[in-house]
């Protein structure tokens, strides 16, 4: 049985573990929190360390790739270091390749993309998306500012992007990732409304689920949201505020959807080659013969 574990900076409430069957393998699969404490995490790394085929990295990744370029995080590098033996996974392997076959998705069920109004709540963590997105001709709002700084500065444009991320990336990747992202409890507040009018402004709103749901307004009726990991209290959640449909990228086991750390580093386990031989054409056949395609959940 190969062993996969996800060791999150995210709240410990989110822990999950389950088994699943992939290609004919058997997967033991878990999710660990520590509530934004990163010494215990890299403890946890170290502990685990050739114990399990593969590590996920939740609640941070190593970098940021916008327009071909990589913007690696100070402290993600540690983690990096930590781990000796084992493959891992921090997701940026794989939501790239992912973003089209979600949106392809949208489309099957007779969803039109063209001239959409979207809100991606950070384009820089998730820029395969964010282009996927403005080549299907929606009209995308990148909160990017909103989002991490707090700041009601919308950001529209690719142009815009890239300039901006050129900018402020190589800075702002110096910086402890718990400044720009909710760690710990701070994930189980309740939403807040400074930012709930971007929202109501969407017909579609995309990013990490815990990003999205920091703002989310109490009333979701007719709006589709794409994201990533989802508990079934979080699907409840949704389906209280009457959300139309809900898109994870991931597929659900056991009543909830993990994260692409987690189903980069099952692909990895699938892949008979040194980590840093794995190829994006490796993990886009094990997509297509999983098949690790997104879930559509029509809710209302």
């Amino acid at each position: 049985m190969k062993k996969v574990l996800s060791i999150s900076l995210g709240s410990c409430t989110r822990d999950h573990t389950t088994k699943a069957d992939f290609l004919g393998e058997h997967f033991w699969i878990s999710r660990r929190g520590t509530d934004g404490d990163f010494e215990k995490a890299l403890q946890l790394y170290r502990e685990y360390d050739g114990k399990v085929d593969a590590f996920g990295v939740g609640g941070t990744e190593f970098y940021q790739l916008v327009a071909g370029r990589r913007y690696y995080w100070r402290d993600a590098r540690r983690i990096r270091e930590a781990i000796k033996i084992s493959k891992v996974g921090d997701g940026n392997g794989l939501k790239h390749l992912l973003a089209p076959y979600a949106l392809q998705a949208l489309e099957e069920h007779g969803i039109e993309l063209a001239g959409k109004k979207v809100l991606q709540t950070t384009a820089v963590d998730r820029y395969g998306m964010a282009k996927a997105l403005v080549e299907a001709g929606c009209d995308v709002t990148f909160g990017d500012f909103i989002f991490t700084l707090g700041l009601p500065i919308p950001v529209r444009g690719m142009r815009a992007l890239h300039i901006i991320a050129a900018l402020l990336l190589p800075v702002l990747t110096q910086v402890p990732f718990s400044f720009f992202y909710d760690l710990g409890e701070q994930q189980e507040e309740e939403p807040s409304s400074k930012f709930a009018h971007y929202y109501e402004d969407a017909d579609i709103i995309v990013g990490d689920f815990i990003q999205v749901r920091s703002n989310m307004p109490d009333d979701l009726t007719g709006k589709i949201i794409i994201t990533n990991t989802t508990t079934a209290r979080n699907f409840e959640e949704l389906q209280e505020r009457n959300l139309r449909i809900l898109v994870t990228t991931t597929p659900r086991l056991e009543g909830r959807s993990f994260g692409t750390n987690v189903m980069e580093a099952v692909c990895r386990c699938l892949v008979d080659k040194p980590d840093d031989q794995i190829t994006d054409a490796d993990i886009v056949g094990l997509i297509e013969r999983i098949p690790l395609k997104p879930q559509v959940h029509v809710m209302g």
